[in-house]
């Protein structure tokens, strides 16, 4: 087995392992992980990466995780990251779906997973924050987030038809503005 490959199924598992709430709330650790400590992607990298996951049919979690693995080491790469990704969440839910229907009924643990949806939020919000940060600031940015926002939060518009209009009103912006100097397809 590749030494890479082994790299990813770890470091997968442990973001695997410790992440309550769903995908969105494995953005921060796979941040952490993969763009702070490990340095194979960049901020700009993963928010590309988390564009690519959200596009593609299945878990945000599991499509980002082969990505990367892919991007890394290949087809073998991207097994291990999915299997590192999925073990913990798999053996966790076999446990828990054993163990809840005899404990689901006392009070302190459902004061508990109050407590742990609360803190998948903060992570969350602080995932978005650093994202923030590398997106372009500009007014039309502002307009086709909010806009895509208010979509996707008030509509049943798929995420995927959503992301492709805003590529395609950001595409057809850049060809406009670049057509009007002469500088057509050239980018910044």
């Amino acid at each position: 087995m590749k030494r890479k490959a082994l790299g990813l199924f770890a470091t997968f598992f442990k973001i695997g392992a410790f992440t309550f709430g769903g995908g969105y709330a494995m953005i921060p650790l796979i941040q952490r992980e993969i763009v702070d400590k490990k340095q194979w992607a960049t901020n700009e990298d993963l928010l590309d990466i988390i564009a690519i996951a959200e596009s593609t049919p299945g878990p945000i979690a599991v499509n980002a995780a082969t990505f990367i693995g892919s991007k890394i080491d290949g087809f073998f790469g991207a097994l291990c990251a999915t299997l590192g990704v999925v073990l913990p969440s798999f053996i966790t839910i076999l446990a828990v779906s054993f163990a809840l229907a005899q404990f689901e009924h006392i009070k302190i643990v459902q004061h508990a997973f109050m407590g742990i949806r609360a803190a998948v939020l903060a992570l969350i919000i602080r995932a978005l924050a650093a994202m923030y940060k590398e997106c372009p600031k500009s007014p039309l940015s502002y307009i086709i987030a909010a806009a895509a926002f208010f979509v996707a939060a008030f509509t049943s518009i798929n995420t995927i038809f959503i992301i492709l209009g805003c590529a395609a009103v950001g595409l057809a912006v850049h060809l406009i503005f670049n057509t009007k100097n002469g500088k057509m397809g050239e980018s910044k």
